[in-house]
């Protein structure tokens, strides 16, 4: 079954470094259809490997000089700060519960997203110190998610650099890189829990690396920004449906 899964992971981590997101909002439900534990075994690997996804796109866009460096300091610090909380409270919360936080978070990021497509990017960025005000208050409740729900947040990254009037790319590249703190930051809060399976990360985290490294090459060089943020709402939307059917049936 692992190597099932590998490649199911492989074929989501192409998709979604093309994104800025590192799947975790994927790996999580489809390690959990594949049998795996949702809060023991599912959420915590669903944070390693969008850490190791995010972090091989992210190289790519670094060379390529798409990621705001400077105006990610106060997402990194404040997402970095609340995931960690974010996973504690993982185990005082129902499995359905999670899950259904879980497809309400990616519902609205979805249809913000769609409407959002037929827009063009804004011309001009909000002044700075706007932009840290948003970033620190809007990081550290993200970072919470994202550690809540076993997710990186760049779901929510993106579309709030968006509405702070960054270009559609240097959104998503921008949120590769700070989606690689918060992801790691989460993932050790569950790891210190003991909540892990060796076997099932070495080899889908291989398979990450390859599928990111493929997927961050294809946006950089052929990818509109209609495409990116269409591609974006479909998948989340898709998803959102399907754990909305499973809480239902």
């Amino acid at each position: 079954m692992i190597t099932v899964v590998t490649g199911v992971i492989l074929v989501l981590a192409l998709i979604f470094s093309m994104l800025g997101l590192g799947g975790a909002m994927l790996y999580v439900p489809v390690l959990h259809w594949f049998g795996y534990n949702f809060k023991t075994v599912a959420i915590p690997t669903g944070l390693l490997l969008n850490g190791i996804t995010v972090l091989s796109a992210a190289v790519v866009y670094l060379r390529a000089r798409m990621v705001d460096i400077r105006g990610s300091v106060p997402l990194v610090i404040s997402s970095f700060a609340g995931a960690p909380i974010g996973a504690y409270l993982t185990q005082f919360l129902p499995t359905r519960t999670l899950i259904l936080l879980f497809a309400i978070a990616m519902t609205y990021a979805g249809t913000r997203m769609l409407v959002s497509s037929a827009r063009p990017d804004k011309e001009q960025m909000l002044l700075w110190k706007t932009r840290v005000l948003m970033m620190g208050a809007g990081g550290f409740g993200i970072g919470m998610i994202a550690g809540l729900l076993g997710i990186g947040g760049g779901f929510l990254f993106v579309p709030l650099m968006l509405a702070m009037g960054y270009p559609t790319k240097q959104a998503a590249a921008t949120s590769a890189f700070v989606v690689i703190f918060s992801s790691f930051s989460g993932f050790v809060g569950h790891l210190a829990e003991g909540h892990f399976d060796w076997p099932l990360m070495i080899a889908t985290s291989i398979a990450v690396i390859v599928g990111a490294q493929v997927g961050a090459m294809i946006m950089k060089e052929k990818m509109k920004a209609r495409w990116i943020k269409q591609m974006f709402a479909v998948v989340l939307l898709g998803v959102a449906v399907k754990l909305f059917w499973k809480i239902l049936i």
